[in-house]
C-alpha cells in the first residue's frame, strides 16, 4: 500500500514540505499542485481562526476550513483549539492581501482531509494494516489519526487479548502505531484494532518455558486467582495472593503451559510493592513495556484471517476480515 496520506506530524520534517514552505513562490507552486503540507499552528484567535508562520509569510486557516465534518455536523471549537502548538496539515486555498499589503496564505485543513478521505480512507477494506498516531485516550479506547487528522477509534477490547484497565497502560498521545482496519460503518467511519498484530497464543507462549521465573503485570484480581500479563496477547492465572496491585509488575514462576487448554499456570514469587508518595505507575519498570509485533506492519499490508487459538485447542478464537 503506497500511502502518502500519513498521520499529522509525519510531514513536518520532510524535505519537500520544508521546500514548499520556504518562499512565496514555493507556496504558489504548492497551491498550483494542490500539495498537502504541514506546519505548526501558532495561535487560535477569538474567531477560531488558526494562524501560522510559513517562513515569514502569514498563513490563516478560517474556522470553517479547520476540520472536515460529515453533512450536518457542526465544527466543534475544541477540535480547533487543540490544534494549537501541533503540526497541522493543509492545502493552500488561495492568497489575499494583508493590512499592510503583505501576502497572506489562506489554508484549508478541510480540503486536505477531504482529499485524504476520497483517495485513501474510503478505499480501505477490513484487514488492511495501516499506520496511525494516537491522538487522545479515553477509558473506552484510544483515538488514532489514520491520515491527515482523520480520527478512528481503537476500542479497549481491540487493543490486545490481555485485558487492560485503561488504554494509557499501552499508549501515550503522539505514539506512532500500526493498526488493522476492523470495520467500516455505513457513514464511512473507520474502526481499527491492534490485537491481531501482537501474535497468536502459540507464538507468545513460545517465548516462555516451564520452570523459569519472569516478570509480568497484574491485570485482574479475581476471587479464584490473579491474571498476570506476560505479553499483550498472553496472560496466565496465578493463585490468589495478598499485596498484588492491578497494573503493577510481579515476578512469576511459570508452572505449566497447556496449549490444548490455552492456559498458562503461574505462581507469584514476588508481589512487588506499593508506590510511595509522589510516585506513579510510570516508575514501574513493567509499565508500558515496548510491544513486540509478530506481524511486521512494514511488510504485511493486509490480513484475511487471524487465528489466535492453537490448533490443539477445541476452542477457536479468530478474527475474519473477509
Amino acid at each position: 500500500m503506497n500511502n502518502r496520506y500519513l498521520p499529522e506530524g509525519e510531514l513536518i520534517r520532510d524535505y519537500e514540505n520544508r521546500e514548499y514552505l520556504s518562499s512565496l513562490r514555493s507556496l504558489e507552486r504548492a497551491y498550483e499542485k494542490r500539495k498537502i503540507l504541514e506546519s505548526f499552528a501558532l495561535l487560535c484567535d477569538g474567531d477560531f481562526n488558526l494562524h501560522f508562520d510559513l517562513c515569514g509569510i502569514t498563513g490563516i486557516m478560517p474556522r470553517e476550513e479547520a476540520v472536515r465534518t460529515r453533512p450536518g455536523e457542526p465544527v466543534k471549537d475544541i477540535a480547533i483549539l487543540t490544534r494549537v502548538g501541533k503540526p497541522v496539515c493543509f492545502q493552500i486555498a488561495g492568497f489575499r492581501e494583508g493590512p499592510d499589503g503583505e501576502p497572506v496564505a489562506i489554508l484549508s485543513r478541510r480540503s486536505a482531509q477531504e482529499e485524504c478521505y476520497r483517495e485513501y480512507v474510503s478505499l480501505l477494506t477490513r484487514g488492511d494494516v495501516i499506520p496511525a498516531a494516537v491522538t487522545h485516550l479515553e477509558c473506552f479506547g484510544a483515538f488514532a489519526d489514520i491520515g491527515c487528522g482523520i480520527v478512528s477509534l481503537l476500542s479497549i477490547d481491540s487493543i490486545s487479548v490481555s485485558r487492560i484497565s485503561h488504554p494509557r497502560v499501552r499508549f501515550s498521545p503522539g505514539d506512532r502505531i500500526p493498526v488493522v482496519v476492523k470495520s467500516i460503518d455505513p457513514e464511512g467511519r473507520i474502526f481499527v484494532s491492534q490485537r491481531e498484530l501482537y501474535g497468536t497464543w502459540e507464538e507468545n507462549a513460545a517465548l516462555f518455558t516451564p520452570g523459569e521465573t519472569v516478570t509480568g503485570v497484574v491485570r485482574s484480581i479475581e476471587s479464584y486467582g490473579v491474571f498476570v500479563e506476560l505479553t499483550p496477547n498472553l496472560a496466565g492465572l496465578a493463585e490468589p495472593r495478598e499485596g498484588v496491585v492491578i497494573d503493577r509488575s510481579v515476578a512469576v514462576y511459570v508452572k505449566s503451559i497447556i496449549p490444548e487448554k490455552m492456559k498458562v499456570k503461574l505462581i507469584i514469587i514476588d508481589a512487588g510493592r506499593e508506590p510511595v508518595d509522589g510516585e506513579n505507575d510510570r516508575n514501574d519498570p513493567a509499565y508500558r513495556r515496548p510491544p513486540r509485533y509478530f506481524t511486521d506492519p512494514k511488510r504485511v499490508f493486509h490480513i484475511d484471517v487471524w487465528r489466535y487459538s492453537p490448533a490443539a485447542c477445541p476452542r477457536v478464537i479468530e478474527t475474519s476480515f473477509a
